[in-house]
């Protein structure tokens, strides 16, 4: 068992009113307080031997307070009425030591919170048994193709809520699990991976089949000349990649002048298959259905048939604007506003067996890794395949191909979208998960050849 001890409600609201007790003996009317608590436990292997087991638990407390234009925040690990008191009177002494801020707000008003129920039971009873049974019959896979395994498996439950002294107060829980597997040969590799609220949707055993097939079918990898190819991302592949490009859709990010979206908000940028949302109450999505600051989520139309219409809106960004905040904020203060984390690409029909299957010639990439932005304004990204990249011609996989670097603009390759597999929940590099299809696209850029 995890036996994370999670933060109840009733926990909540006890610190909580110890802490909005404290603020008024300071002279402070307005105070927030974000409370998390979290367990987490994870397995790791290689070569093919199970050699760490960790567990975790993390607790944390942050309150800010808002008094006369100013705000400042303190935080502490210690989650009790004590703590949460000592860090109200920090937080107020850090504020008064502050210059007034004309941009500082009020705090959020109560506003109703759509409940998402994503905790699971089975995934907060994983045991390092259970985990270490799955492992061994992945191991037993991968070993009896002659490979060698290494990846983890894990688990993990946490507790996430705010409240204030003008009314809010947000709760969620949630659970998630996660296994990841790289099988490699001698000059090949493979890999598979995938997360769940729920651990019982996760299967190891075909996690491994799937990376140790990707290993054995890209031994002896051919070189492959740099040029623009037909490109089939697989969904891991497509986050690593089109999940770039999401920290652009923020209203503070229009205003600094650093998104690729300033003066083209409205305009068309991709192609007419191309929609895409922020939804937190997407059944394959995870997450909180509210912000930092309580705000309660609400779904984003970011792209319209290629068109970006909406950005994500902080409280503040909103009050500058003349808006509705639209529950995308980060912890007050920050420099960064808000963003869009709950990304929902609309799939097409076209499997992926029929994407390669229509395929004349091309390469299917299974993942990307070291991913930078190269033109920040064309969202021109580099970066590197790996874990099974192959050729295709003739409608089918014929070999592994060594890893390659591109240099690819997002705008352009979102116009060149040939065809859409149906969307999954799909893990890469990416540091949230998103709703995303295959995607075959046409004049792919590859430049070089890797060394890896």
């Amino acid at each position: 068992m995890l036996e994370s001890e999670l933060l109840t409600r009733a926990d909540a609201r006890r610190i909580f009113e110890e802490a909005l007790r404290t603020a008024h003996k300071l002279g402070v009317r307005e105070v927030e307080v974000t409370l998390s608590t979290a367990a987490s436990a994870l397995t790791r292997f290689a070569n093919n031997a199970i050699h760490q087991n960790v567990a975790e638990r993390r607790r944390h407390v942050s309150v800010r307070v808002v008094m006369e234009q100013r705000t400042a925040r303190a935080s502490t690990n210690r989650v009790d009425e004590p703590a949460a008191a000592a860090a109200v009177e920090q937080a107020a002494t850090l504020a008064r030591a502050r210059g007034p801020d004309p941009e500082v707000l009020p705090l959020a008003e109560d506003a109703d919170i759509r409940a998402i129920e994503r905790w699971c039971a089975a995934t907060a009873g994983s045991t390092p048994g259970t985990r270490a049974a799955a492992v061994a019959e992945a191991i037993r896979v991968v070993e009896s193709a002659g490979q060698t395994a290494a990846g983890i498996y894990s688990a993990s439950e946490g507790v996430e809520a705010v409240l204030n002294s003008r009314g809010i107060f947000a709760y969620y829980a949630d659970t998630m699990a996660q296994f990841s597997i790289t099988a490699m040969a001698e000059d090949s590799s493979g890999w598979a991976k995938a997360t769940s609220p729920d651990v019982t949707r996760i299967s190891p055993l075909e996690l491994a089949e799937r990376a140790a097939s990707k290993a054995a079918l890209s031994r002896c990898p051919r070189e492959l000349p740099p040029g623009r190819y037909t490109v089939i991302l697989e969904p891991a592949a497509a986050q690593d990649l089109v999940g770039q490009m999401f920290w652009d859709f923020s209203a503070t990010a229009l205003r600094d002048q650093r998104s690729f979206l300033n003066g083209r908000l409205g305009e068309k940028l991709f192609g007419d298959n191309i929609t895409i949302a922020d939804d937190a109450y997407h059944p394959l999505q995870s997450g909180p259905p509210f912000d930092a600051e309580g705000v309660p989520r609400r779904r984003l139309a970011l792209v319209e048939r290629g068109v970006p219409r909406e950005v994500a809106y902080s409280r503040a960004a909103a009050a500058r604007e003349g808006r509705t905040p639209t529950g995308h904020g980060f912890p007050v203060p920050n420099e960064f506003g808000e963003a869009p984390l709950n990304i929902v690409m609309v799939g097409g029909p076209t499997s992926l067996e029929e994407m390669i299957a229509t395929t004349e010639r091309g390469v299917l990439v299974t993942r990307l890794w070291y991913i930078r932005e190269v033109d920040p304004y064309e969202k021109i990204m580099t970066g590197m395949t790996r874990d099974g990249t192959f050729l295709i011609e003739g409608g089918r996989l014929v070999c592994g191909v060594r890893n390659l670097r591109f240099n690819q603009s997002l705008i352009e390759m979102l116009s060149n979208v040939e065809q859409l597999s149906p969307a999954v929940r799909a893990a890469g590099e990416e540091s949230f998960d998103m709703v995303v299809p295959a995607l075959k696209v046409r004049g792919f850029n590859f430049t070089e050849v890797t060394r890896f």
